[in-house]
């Protein structure tokens, strides 16, 4: 079996405190997660806790947008947030992804890293495809939008 682990991050001109709760609610992903324009369509639900530890989130789309779920595991004030990934459609798959913060320059490095193992049909599809080319560009443009997204929001 074998593992793989996508990591991009970027210095956003904030402090932790303004950057985190766009990150530690799924309510706030649409204004900045890469994945929210790929089915305009796609159905969306949220359930548990509004933010942190317990918030989950289902999303049922398109072919491309695929189904599957998240759950915040662990969440730390301005710190780290941990997540559940599952991928149900168009396969099975348990992705954790976690987001960290930390103080750099005038701003915080936002940090954004998913791991998973090739298994099942999974194996044959590492042979084509490199998972850290695939999910990398989605991943630096979900944190240019996460910059964007703080910068719009009120004072």
């Amino acid at each position: 079996m074998s593992t793989y682990s996508v990591t991009r991050s970027t210095v956003i001109p904030a402090p932790a405190k303004d950057v985190f709760p766009l990150v530690n609610s799924f309510r706030g992903w649409p204004k900045w997660s890469p994945w929210e324009s790929v089915d305009p369509d796609m159905k969306r639900t949220y359930s548990g806790a509004e933010a942190g530890v317990g918030a989950k989130y289902a999303w049922s789309g398109n072919r491309k947008a695929g189904a599957g779920t998240m759950e915040i595991v662990e969440s730390k004030e301005a710190d780290v947030v941990r997540i559940r990934l599952e991928f149900t459609k168009p396969f099975h798959a348990v992705n954790p992804t976690a987001f960290t913060f930390a103080p750099e320059g005038g701003g915080t490095r936002v940090t954004w890293t998913m791991v998973g193992e090739h298994k099942g049909i999974g194996k044959v599809f590492a042979l084509f495809m490199n998972m850290d080319k695939m999910v990398g560009g989605d991943f630096e443009k979900g944190l240019a939008s996460l910059a964007s997204a703080v910068g719009s929001r009120p004072a």
